[in-house]
């Protein structure tokens, strides 16, 4: 009989796995990862400390750096993980909010598919419930700021940084976040600009006390002067940045100079020595008082710009060479043959040269109005300076999406609570919309969990606020802290809406695109260590 034989259509060595048993793994791997995430969310959130395979010690409850540490296996455990580092990305904070949530949306698909219901009802039932969410979201809920009111927006800040390692310096890590993100703010003709990642640095120092950190009205670069002899202090400097080296140019490679006699080796140093002095002639034409370069400063360079009384400082990086520009109103020059007085930078009102700790630190300071500053850090040990500055990024980017979009929400998982509230109100039982706006409940529970309260009978009571007060939407929800139910308007508990949009938007879309998988053929690699021939690299062979 003809077809008896079985047809393999996919090598021997590819795994593939189909229907329903991918999406309940897919489910179980997104629960597993959100489960790993879920003792971080909150004021009472614990630390978790990750190892590398280099020995190097991570300790954070940031969810985007716990799962950059983390290396996972299943191929949807690693879109969770993706998810985390937009979120960080595009808005900075609820890293670990939004994969609480999509792992719980995930977990509330399972009865449906058990039930037989096919994944597209599912999903178009999802994505229309996010739809009504962010139209409940930025609508009704949601409440304007005004960005004058620092006492609204310190409110908001603080319950960033509220739940992170550096909560117990709140206030001074709210200033910190403001001034930063005020003094980078360029507002031109109504367009507005905060670059937090090029003029913003964060520079950390270990030693001293917490307390110790500020924002400097400058910059700060971890740079000496050149000579000994030149001046470490200087009050209203007038500031030349180059980009040129003072220094006779080397060949690039190797170069090769015939001498016929030894007055012409003579003339060639002599030629050297010129073009550094007339480099140097250059600058001291225009009587500065510093010169900052990012390439090298020769000896002899060095020697004329001393007598000139001149202070060198030579190999910065690019990027500090634009905050400096930026702060002292100075411009960056090529050439020192085209350098004019207008290039000067003279809004500086002190340069100093200090000693923190093992280091020297160059400090320009008191500059009027700079438009670019450095944050420095001080604490105990490196770890505990990198947990605050990552705890920092998100306290800058709460504070600069409140600039670009002055809109807030109650958090302490009242806004969670409000929408799942108009979502079940607007449908009809054990339907997919309603899961979603059970799904929502996760983030309170999660926080009453943290800190220890009875979650069943505290949602329970929550719930019950939020139902009485529907006519307005209630700001009733858990205060991390004791677990107790809160007012959130009163409590000042804030977070900004960017923030939350993007996290149900990223969370759900998340679950759509998992849920869409039923499919997933593997290519194992071969037992001898080479990967199996593609079927493309197959055919070229042939």
């Amino acid at each position: 009989m003809y077809g008896q034989q079985p047809i393999i259509v996919l090598s021997q060595n590819t795994k593939r796995d189909s229907g329903r048993k991918v999406q309940l793994e897919n489910i179980n791997a997104g629960k597993t990862i959100a489960d790993v995430i879920r003792t971080c969310l909150g004021p009472q959130a614990m630390l978790k400390m990750l190892m590398d395979p280099m020995g190097g010690i991570v300790m954070t409850n940031d969810g985007n750096a716990i799962l950059r540490e983390i290396t996972v296996q299943h191929p949807a455990a690693k879109t969770m993980i993706e998810i985390a580092r937009t979120q960080d990305e595009e808005v900075g904070d609820g890293t670990t909010s939004v994969i609480v949530l999509a792992g719980e949306i995930l977990g509330v698909a399972e009865p449906f598919l058990a039930q037989n219901i096919h994944p597209t009802v599912i999903i178009r039932e999802y994505r229309q419930a996010l739809e009504d969410a962010v139209k409940l979201l930025t609508e009704k809920i949601s409440v304007p700021v005004d960005l004058n009111d620092k006492e609204k927006i310190k409110e908001v800040i603080r319950s960033c940084v509220g739940t992170k390692y550096i909560g117990r310096w709140a206030d001074l890590a709210v200033d910190i976040a403001l001034d930063a993100v005020n003094t980078v703010t360029i507002n031109d003709n109504g367009r507005v600009e905060v670059d937090i990642k090029n003029y913003a640095k964060v520079e950390k120092i270990p030693g001293g006390t917490v307390e110790e950190s500020k924002v400097l009205n400058g910059i700060m670069i971890n740079k000496d002067v050149t000579h000994p002899k030149m001046k470490s202090l200087i009050e209203n400097p007038r500031i030349i940045l180059l980009d040129c080296p003072l220094e006779y140019k080397k060949g690039e490679s190797q170069t090769n100079i015939e001498i016929a006699d030894e007055q012409d080796f003579t003339k060639l140093l002599q030629l050297e020595e010129e073009h550094v002095q007339r480099q140097c002639a250059d600058i001291i034409a225009l009587k500065p008082d510093i010169v900052f370069t990012e390439k090298g400063v020769s000896d002899l360079a060095q020697h004329y710009l001393v007598k000139a009384g001149i202070t060198a400082i030579r190999r910065l990086r690019k990027t500090d060479n634009n905050r400096l520009a930026r702060a002292c109103g100075a411009t960056i020059v090529n050439r020192t043959e085209e350098l004019k007085e207008s290039d000067i930078g003279t809004q500086a009102g002190r340069f100093e040269v200090k000693k923190i700790g093992d280091e020297y630190f160059t400090f320009v300071t008191e500059c009027k109005n700079p438009k670019a500053c450095t944050i420095l850090l001080r604490g105990a040990s490196k770890d505990v300076l990198n947990e605050i500055e990552r705890n920092l990024q998100d306290a800058l980017h709460v504070a600069k999406n409140l600039v670009l979009s002055p809109r807030l929400v109650a958090g302490g998982g009242a806004v969670e609570m409000a929408v799942s509230q108009a979502l079940s109100a607007n449908s009809s039982h054990n339907t997919p919309y309603r899961a979603i706006a059970t799904a929502l409940e996760i983030i309170p529970r999660t926080l009453a969990q943290n800190c220890g309260a009875n979650t069943i009978r505290t949602l329970t009571a929550l719930r019950a606020r939020h139902a009485a007060g529907a006519a307005v939407a209630s700001t009733a929800g858990i205060d991390g802290e004791t677990g107790e139910i809160v007012d959130m308007a009163a409590k000042g508990i804030w977070e900004p809406l960017a923030v939350k949009l993007q996290v149900y938007k990223t969370a759900v879309e998340t679950a759509i695109m998992l849920l869409r998988i039923d499919d997933i053929v593997s290519g194992s690699k071969r037992k001898d260590g080479k990967e199996p021939a593609a079927p493309a690299q197959m055919a070229q062979q042939e």
